[in-house]
């Protein structure tokens, strides 16, 4: 039995909305846009959340940026990371306070689960 014109064009239809979703949430949540490695001191690290306990951290680097494009003034470099490995989190629940060189993977959106950073550290290369 032969597909109707009408049945067929809702069944393209629905496989290329199906496809661009699918893309999309790929590429918003599941591609490594960028990685890199940053170093400073570790501000403060933390699990936090109500549902999903995520471990969050905030280094602070060397140097300084302007506060934002329409102020003045002078604010510390803060990375903001977050952490999904729970060894490498135990291991970053230890280095308040000390220089860190973190390598990490940046997304272009964030998962609930997976913190509320777009940098999510995977490694860390020294401390001192």
């Amino acid at each position: 039995m032969a597909m109707s014109r009408k049945s067929k064009v809702i069944t393209i239809l629905s496989i290329t909305v199906v496809l661009a979703l699918t893309l999309f949430v790929y590429f918003r949540f599941y591609f490594v846009y960028s990685s890199g490695v940053n170093a400073g001191d570790i501000n403060y690290f933390q699990q936090q959340g109500v549902i999903f306990k995520t471990y969050e951290g905030k280094m602070i680097q060397s140097g300084f940026k302007s506060a934002d494009r329409s102020a003045t003034g002078l604010r510390s470099n803060e990375f903001k990371f977050s952490v999904t490995d729970k060894a490498l989190a135990d291991s970053l629940m230890r280095c308040s306070g000390k220089h860190v060189e973190l390598r990490w993977k940046r997304y272009l959106g964030t998962l609930p689960w997976r913190g509320t950073s777009q940098y999510v550290a995977t490694e860390i290369l020294s401390v001192e």
